[in-house]
């Protein structure tokens, strides 16, 4: 499933992605008469929700026997926070401490937000696990409106995240989208303290944290399509490292990584932008039948939004990347860019 490609130092830029086949999603058992028991450690964001995604995988490691400690680290991503990530970067910011961790051998694996988690990894890395996921949807915040549709003509809603913000304005042209960024706790204060009216944050954060009486409406997926891969951890490391492969196997899940690797696979195709407009979703129905949706949206003008869908049966991660693949071509031709 990995490729054997040593690391090789990297020189790019925060959104420069590369090619790479997607792996074929393969499961390998670790036989419990001769368990393989090794340190672990883990390279980690210092976010309440990163680390409490750190210690959750930690358990599940060392319920397995392994010795697991945790590498706090701050990302570039936790550090500039007066502009919006489509300005300095996009999401591949919260990874590359991270990365630069492992390439130097201070850690072993690092556990990320897989919406965070760029389309194309650098060479050398490779995402070997993909776990269960939670709540994929996104979650309206508010202390004095039950639903975005209660807030009056002109009210500020809050979101850092373009996706975010041009289905925002095809459900409310009317409205006030301001940047928000900051971990969870962060933008949570911010709400409290008046700044905005209400904020859009992803379900399974708050769910994660114990936060969910913080929820006031959970958007369907047919009014806010989420970003690829939100809701699902991916855990990240050196492509050379076959035993921490066949360790994170029992931890992974199969019909997320089928799901996820559909979603991913629209984003790469339509280029692979750390800061594109983009929503995709994908469901796996009991008979195997892969279902796609994704919207594009203009960030710069009230256009209407380019939706487009497909379903096949699946039997792997190829072939669920060939789906999205098809979805890509479908919004391309609905002019989405």
């Amino acid at each position: 499933m990995l490729a054997s490609s040593p690391v090789a130092p990297r020189a790019r830029a925060a959104c420069t992605f590369r090619a790479t086949p997607l792996p074929t999603l393969q499961f390998h058992a670790v036989s419990p008469a001769t368990p393989t028991r090794f340190p672990i450690t883990i390279a980690t964001r210092e976010s309440r929700l990163a680390l409490w995604q750190a210690e959750h995988v930690k358990a599940l490691l060392e319920a397995r026997g392994h010795p697991v400690t945790l590498l706090g680290m701050t990302t570039q991503g936790d550090q500039i926070l007066d502009r919006t990530l489509s300005k300095v970067g996009g999401k591949g910011l919260f990874v590359k401490e991270l990365e630069t961790a492992l390439e130097q051998g201070r850690a072993d694996i690092a556990v990320h937000s897989l919406k965070d988690v760029p389309m194309e990894l650098p060479e050398g890395f490779a995402l070997a696990c993909v776990m269960e996921r939670e709540d994929p949807r996104d979650a309206w915040v508010s202390s004095s409106h039950a639903s975005l549709h209660d807030l009056p003509q002109g009210a500020v809603v809050g979101t850092s995240s373009l996706r975010r913000t041009v289905l925002l304005r095809a459900l409310r042209p009317d409205l006030r989208i301001e940047p928000l960024r900051g971990n969870l706790d962060t933008r949570l204060r911010k709400l409290d303290e008046g700044q905005y009216a209400g904020i859009v944050l992803a379900a399974a954060g708050l769910k994660r944290l114990g936060l969910g009486a913080r929820i006031r409406q959970v958007f369907e997926t047919d009014t806010m399509l989420p970003a690829a891969g939100q809701g699902a951890l991916g855990i990240e490391i050196r492509a050379d490292r076959a035993e921490l492969a066949e360790a994170l196997a029992p931890l992974a899940h199969a019909r997320t990584w089928l799901a996820v690797s559909a979603e991913r696979a629209v984003s790469r195709a339509m280029g692979g932008s750390c800061s594109m407009p983009l929503a995709a979703h994908a469901t796996l129905s009991d008979t195997g039948t892969l279902t796609i949706q994704a919207a594009w949206g203009d960030p710069e003008q009230p256009a209407p939004l380019v939706h487009a869908s497909a379903q096949a049966l699946v039997a792997d991660n190829t072939q669920a990347a060939a789906l999205g693949e098809q979805v890509a071509a479908r919004l391309r031709q609905g002019g989405a860019r």
